[in-house]
């Protein structure tokens, strides 16, 4: 368990590396993230995402559990403090995974938001560029004919 939970945790700081600067492979993500929050993906997601979540609580609730009894008994049984030191570092790396999925989703929001103002600013230059220059061409126009 605690080797898919690193691999996760990995390939989910890869991600939030690749939304973070801008870079060829992070439009390739960013269609791969929107492919994934297509049909069933979200449904998909929050179910794992749920599923991990209870896990987690119920690793927590252990770790509670773990540590009344050893206060009740006054000393600190050296078998359940591997299994303390187990489920801390269980929960912490889900935690951590669950915290970067909430990171993951926020990148993508805001990379699609920024990638399409820029892209409306674009247009409402060409657009004011267009405008300024047929401005130009009418002043020119009437000044030709005051010439004339």
């Amino acid at each position: 368990m605690l080797q898919l939970l690193f691999a996760l945790l990995s390939i989910e700081l890869t991600v939030i590396l690749i939304l973070s600067f801008a870079n060829p492979i992070r439009k390739l993500m960013v269609k791969v993230l929107d492919l994934l929050k297509r049909g069933r993906g979200p449904l998909i997601t929050k179910t794992v995402a749920t599923t991990v979540f209870v896990v987690f609580g119920s690793i927590i609730f252990t770790i509670v559990k773990i540590h009344k009894r050893s206060m009740d008994s006054g000393s600190v049984n050296p078998t359940e403090e591997v299994l303390m030191a187990h489920h801390l570092l269980e929960a912490s790396l889900m935690g951590f995974s669950l915290f970067f999925g909430l990171i993951i989703d926020r990148q993508h929001y805001y990379v699609k938001e920024i990638t399409s103002l820029r892209k409306n600013m674009e247009k409402v230059k060409k657009v004011s560029h267009n405008h300024e220059s047929s401005k130009r061409r009418e002043i020119e126009e009437t000044e030709m004919k005051k010439i004339n």
